[in-house]
């Protein structure tokens, strides 16, 4: 038996309201291009409105003009989407809570995630969104990914309960140790003053 293996998120579909909500909140507010709109081919009463989140990758919303708006939250149940997290960069995160806050949309404030900044708030549809900023980059021919996975190993070993900056800055030297080749013989840490 073999794997199906997956190579990344194609896209992720959300059920909308109308036309205006989804183009208001997904470029109006996330500032994701509103790239392409064709029918849900599925569905003729609905359109199929598409989003570029900054990777390529796509947000697309079903939108149907006799829906409106319900502000309250998702459904969690099992199986049930809990929330959905999307990569900003530190210079956007640090002006975040004030451009909520302009609109008016309540927020759960910044969350420290140890590796990563965080906060929270819902879409007009009760979507719980992410907005999440990794507090390092990993170094050439890695992915956040990698880092995560080796601070992981280090956090377990060092009986720490969550990942912290320290496992984060060790995952990325013992990365580059074992990917990038030198000509010392030692490459042990030393002070040369």
């Amino acid at each position: 038996m073999r794997k199906l293996q997956s190579q990344g998120v194609h896209h992720i579909t959300i059920t909308g309201a109308d036309r205006e909500t989804s183009i208001g909140f997904w470029e109006g507010v996330l500032g994701m291009p509103f790239v392409f709109e064709q029918p849900n081919l599925d569905n003729a009463d609905e359109s199929h409105l598409y989003f570029d989140p900054g990777d390529g990758r796509l947000i697309t919303v079903f939108t149907d003009e006799r829906r409106t708006a319900d502000p309250r939250r998702t459904p969690t149940e099992p199986g049930c989407v809990h929330h959905v997290a999307f990569s900003i960069s530190q210079a956007t995160f640090s002006g975040v809570v004030e451009r909520l806050d302009e609109r008016a949309v309540r927020h759960s404030g910044v969350k420290d995630r140890g590796f990563m900044d965080s906060i929270y708030f819902s879409d007009p549809l009760g979507l719980l969104i992410e907005l999440a900023s990794y507090r390092f980059e990993p170094p050439a021919g890695h992915t956040h990914s990698d880092v995560l996975m080796e601070a992981h190993r280090i956090r377990v070993e060092r009986g720490d309960p969550n990942i912290a900056e320290p496992h984060v800055a060790d995952a990325i030297e013992a990365l580059v140790l074992r990917s990038r080749p030198s000509l010392s013989a030692d490459r042990t840490p030393r002070d040369p003053y």
